[in-house]
């Protein structure tokens, strides 16, 4: 036990990840005891049969035995519900092709999902055993949607023994996943319907992509056999390096681990297997600057900013001004482009255009200390709340080397042209807070010849399966919104339990400044994309790359994403239902960028592998104020 936890810190401590530990019992002989010692090896719940063996339960004889199971009074109802997930008798078959045994089972699987609702458990745990589970689905299904309180954990190994059987052909080996997204397709894609993987041995390991896949789907346990454990060379158990790196993936949707299988630990005690899950909660979770941002935001749908019609708040500013990699870039950009200037310009102009509270200001102040080059600076800013903070800025940190123009840059009328126009107007899509039509009419400010930080910025698309997000749109409904709205809304949502399907493409692309007479920023795309394996396709993700001067750029594309950074999750743009999607599939989708005198709105549409009709036509749903 020493070799895990001996002399950590109460830092290191603070930086682990709790793991939820389960251990799973066959039939303890006296459950309050067994809940004891598994507490006292560190097990925060136990998994076993609420209803025991040993009471018989012929269900479809004249006179039923009316007792099923030990007293519910063993446990206390608030213990019930906290530390015990009762597991389904394995042997039902519902969907038996002999009649009366079917029968005979759904009496009692019936019996048995009553019991768990009358002990209030928090969960039960069911394990497929063949592909098809129509009459199981149905069953459930409708304890489901009849206020059934318990999660459903639907138990199966991540690949399937056919897989690396000799005796089977390739068109013989059957996809676990498959078995799956047919049982939770019945069920509707129930928020309430999860899966318990059970980790593989090292030669039977899912493929990269496939992994990915299963991290795509609401796990929430991952089941690990005491057999998978090996020894050290401190003769403490270990799992091996490939088993780590699949529970690292998993680790980050915060799900729990079940210990099954005989111990092989001293005195048969199972607290080496709980000790050595707990210290891979230190050694796998990483929490470094943007970790620590980011939680409690995973798959929490945001609504895009209205920047232009609404003032932010200082949250928000806070929250951007804590991006240090976005700021430093920013910096390094007017530095270079300052640089760039042509030496007979003596004191260079620099606007910054929706200054916030100040940090690109303080950006533009520090590129000129260190190139020891003297600038004029104006900041233009029409929130009043944040011009408070920067008149505060202007007397007591800037020294009166600012200019503060306390207006709307639409309307601003300079007294002079700017060598270099700085802006962060960027959302999540790129354009999507307006940034083009605010740094059109923003560079009347700026030369023939001058800059303009960013300089262009390109929005891309990819098909995203993520039922988590699925669910979390279509529970989003407020009473003043229709079931259509919903879906036809985008979401900022920090991803986390989902599958890309393909890589992002890229969509649409502006550019500053744009002299061109005729100024245009409507914008048409049509992509496709090869599906990689069969999964479902839910929603799409955007993302978007900006070009703040030369070879500068932010990006939180996948591709290109620029480490560390913060300010900005991805985008998602729903389907209204979960289309089915198979290996080599095309998924082609259109896309507009549209707008009229008060608003610009995004509207989308699939060409295959169905057609849809056209989502959100003329912002009916959805759209950004221009005012």
């Amino acid at each position: 036990m020493g070799d895990y936890n001996d002399g950590e810190s109460q830092p290191e401590q603070e930086k682990r990840k709790r793991m939820s530990c389960g251990l799973e019992v066959e039939c303890p002989a006296d459950i309050r005891d067994c809940l004891r010692l598994s507490a006292n090896d560190g097990f925060h719940f136990i998994v076993t049969y609420p209803v025991h063996p040993r009471f018989a339960r012929d269900l479809l004889v004249k006179h039923p035995p009316r007792i099923i199971s030990r007293t519910d009074r063993l446990l206390t109802s608030h213990d019930w519900n906290r530390l015990v997930v009762g597991r389904l008798t394995p042997s039902l078959n519902v969907d038996s092709e002999v009649e009366n045994a079917a029968r005979h089972d759904k009496a009692l699987l019936t019996q048995e999902l009553g019991f768990a609702s009358h002990l209030s458990l928090p969960a039960i745990m069911l394990k497929l055993t063949h592909k098809h589970n129509m009459n199981l689905a149905s069953i459930l299904y409708n304890k489901l949607i009849s206020g059934a309180s318990y999660q459903v954990w639907v138990n199966l190994p991540m690949v399937h023994s056919s897989r690396y059987s000799p005796l089977c052909n390739d068109d013989e080996r059957e996809d676990m996943w498959e078995w799956w997204n047919e049982f939770r397709t019945y069920c509707h894609y129930d928020k309430r319907l999860g899966l318990a993987l059970e980790l593989p041995e090292v030669k039977h390991l899912p493929t990269a992509k496939e992994l990915e896949r299963w991290v795509g789907e609401p796990v929430k346990a991952l089941i690990i056999h005491t057999s998978l454990f090996i020894t050290n060379q401190h003769q403490s158990f270990v799992l091996a390096k490939a088993h780590q790196d699949i529970i690292q993936k998993f680790m980050y949707l915060d799900v729990q681990y079940i210990i099954r299988g005989p111990s092989q630990g001293a005195n048969n005690s199972y607290k080496c297997y709980w000790a050595y899950i707990n210290f891979l909660g230190k050694k796998l979770y990483h929490v470094d600057d943007t970790t620590d941002y980011m939680q409690g935001c995973e798959d929490y749908l945001q609504n895009p900013l209205q920047p232009l019609s609404e003032n932010l708040e200082t949250m928000v500013y806070e929250v951007f001004e804590k991006d240090q990699i976005k700021y430093v870039e920013y910096q390094n950009a007017i530095q270079k482009a300052l640089e760039e200037l042509p030496s007979e310009i003596e004191t260079p102009v620099i606007m910054v255009v929706g200054a916030g509270r100040g940090p690109l200001v303080q950006a533009c102040l520090n590129a000129s200390y260190i190139l020891q080059r003297k600038i004029k600076l104006y900041a233009v800013e029409k929130n009043p709340f944040a011009i408070s903070t920067l008149e505060d800025r202007v007397q007591n940190e800037w020294q009166g080397q600012v200019v503060l123009v306390k207006e709307d840059m639409r309307t601003y009328e300079p007294p002079e042209k700017a060598d270099i126009l700085v802006s962060e107007l960027l959302g999540s899509f790129g354009d999507n807070e307006l940034s083009p039509e605010c740094l059109d009419g923003a560079q009347r400010f700026l030369k023939k010849t001058g800059i303009s930080i960013p300089s262009s910025y390109t929005s891309f698309l990819a098909p995203l399966h993520s039922i988590k997000i699925y669910n979390e749109i279509r529970s989003n409904r407020l009473p003043d919104k229709t079931i259509e709205s919903i879906y036809e809304t985008p979401y900022v949502v920090h991803l986390v339990n989902y599958y890309q399907i393909a890589p992002a493409q890229e969509l649409h692309r502006f550019e500053h400044p744009n002299w061109s007479e005729i100024i245009d920023n409507d914008r048409y795309g049509r992509l496709r994309f090869t599906v990689q394996q069969n999964c479902v396709l839910t929603a799409f993700v955007g993302y978007f790359e900006t070009v703040l001067y030369k070879n500068i750029m932010l990006s939180i594309n996948p591709k290109t994403y620029s480490k560390g950074m913060v300010s900005w999750f991805p985008i998602v743009f729903s389907m209204p239902d979960p289309i089915h999607v198979k290996e080599g599939d095309i998924i082609e989708v259109c896309f507009w960028r549209m707008q009229c005198e008060d608003r610009v709105w995004y509207q989308w549409c699939l060409e295959s592998p169905v057609r849809t009709n056209i989502i959100n036509p003329n912002g009916r749903s959805f759209y950004i104020k221009k005012h």
